[in-house]
């Protein structure tokens, strides 16, 4: 154990200029960054899977009809009105 301590304390710190990723820790964040972008385009997938299930009415609620002649604006609960 005192050895082990002793070790600690005659250990300097490097200096900056000795530190370097090297090729090795380039390699590795070129991995995450595209293992994020797979994972990206994989939720992406996802996400458009499930909205088109549940459009359809897959998890138990009532499919979506979309009527063209259905014109009225969301935000408006009145319907469209005429002027």
């Amino acid at each position: 154990m005192l050895d082990l301590l002793l070790i600690v304390l005659e250990d300097p710190t490097p200096k900056p200029t000795e530190v370097k990723a090297g090729p090795l820790g380039f390699a590795l964040w070129i991995f995450m960054i595209l293992a994020v972008v797979v994972l990206g385009f994989s939720l992406v997938r996802h996400l458009r899977k499930a909205e088109a299930n549940k459009d359809a009415g897959l998890f138990g609620d009532a499919p979506r009809v979309d009527d063209e002649d259905d014109s009225a604006d969301a935000t408006d609960p009145k319907g469209p009105t005429s002027a």
